[in-house]
């Protein structure tokens, strides 16, 4: 009797230990998996619309951003240049044309030349009227040219913002587009219409996974 109450002891010891030694009850805890980064084109665009620049930083084309400033740099001093330019020359032509003397901002632009051989204001009796035609003539043809130059300045601009828009909105288009090798082509060589049997081949690619 009592080696049984011994082993029945020794037994409920085991039994509590084996108890202690399992882990209590838990559930699995799924890990979700990382969202993956999606652009959408038309957001990419509005984005592009609103700052330029900022579509390209929604692409992720970090290094498009410098390229992006600075092509409106280069225009924005093109701007700049012809349009101070113009006004040199249509004020020069301005002041060539009255008959003020004081007006004589056209004389900074023809340092080469002597006024007594082009300016009838001047010099009334010393003047050449053939200088004085080519004079005109040059004046005329530095206003117009940069004129037209400003002006062109001016459409770069609207372009390289039109440009920017259309390249975030291509590159959201393609941010998805799948490269990869895993494409596969497959040809049939037999098409079927309702007439009959026709030959001729139908060409398709198919991805595999």
């Amino acid at each position: 009797m009592k080696l049984s109450s011994t082993i029945a002891a020794f037994l409920l010891f085991v039994i509590a230990l084996t108890c202690a030694a399992q882990p209590p009850d838990t559930v699995p805890v799924r890990k979700e998996r990382a969202r993956r980064y999606s652009i959408e084109p038309i957001r990419a665009t509005m984005f592009a619309a609103a700052l330029p620049g900022l579509g390209q930083i929604y692409n992720r084309k970090y290094w498009k951003v410098p390229i992006v400033y600075a092509g409106f740099g280069a225009l924005g001093y093109a701007v700049t240049y012809n349009t101070k330019s113009y006004n040199t020359f249509i004020n020069a032509y301005q002041d060539f044309n009255d008959i003020i003397p004081e007006t004589d901002s056209y004389l900074e632009l023809l340092v080469n030349l002597d006024p007594k051989t082009y300016d009838p204001v001047l010099f009334p009796k010393d003047y050449k009227p053939s200088t004085e035609a080519w004079v005109r003539t040059t004046l005329q043809n530095g206003v117009d040219y940069y004129r037209k130059y400003r002006d062109l300045s001016y459409i770069g601009i609207a372009a390289w913002y039109l440009f920017t828009i259309i390249d975030a909105h291509v590159d959201a288009s393609l941010f998805d587009y799948d490269i990869t090798d895993d494409i596969r082509a497959s040809v049939v060589p037999v098409n079927f219409n309702y007439s009959g049997v026709s030959p001729g081949i139908t060409f398709a690619l198919v991805k595999t996974f």
